[in-house]
């Protein structure tokens, strides 16, 4: 027997004006991530600041939704319903700490493609999230 994927309740994310572009976005279907001009890096979080060169000259780009799991865990006993927390590592480059829905969560392997799907939070604000593709 598996475990389903159930919908739970997530926390709204905190809105700051660094984020709103961000999260305008993901009310768009869109995923969005941040570049740095000056070292050519996406990085995520998305933050004003490269992490890796240390530029504050970064823009948004649009990412293109699909990666690969990198590790995951089922989690049963942490609430009510279980759920999966993976790491993904999107095609741009950059790994992303998510959740992965809409499948049987005991079918997901490191390695597996997967594509965007926004789930909504508490609030309605859509946040990014993965599917087995």
């Amino acid at each position: 027997m598996g475990t389903p994927f159930q919908a739970r309740v997530i926390p709204a994310p905190v809105q700051y004006p660094e984020n709103e572009p961000y999260l305008a976005a993901a009310r768009e279907g869109r995923l969005l991530l941040r570049h740095c001009a000056i070292c050519n890096s996406p990085h995520w979080y998305p933050r004003p600041i490269c992490p890796f060169c240390g530029a504050d000259d970064t823009q948004w780009i649009d990412a293109s939704g699909r990666g690969t799991v990198y590790t995951l865990s089922v989690t049963r006993k942490a609430g009510p319903v279980p759920y999966a927390i993976a790491y993904v590592t999107l095609d741009e480059g950059v790994t992303m700490l998510t959740n992965i829905v809409d499948c049987d969560l005991d079918t997901v392997r490191i390695g597996d493609a997967v594509e965007l799907v926004f789930k909504a939070a508490e609030g309605g604000q859509p946040v990014p999230m993965f599917r087995p593709v």
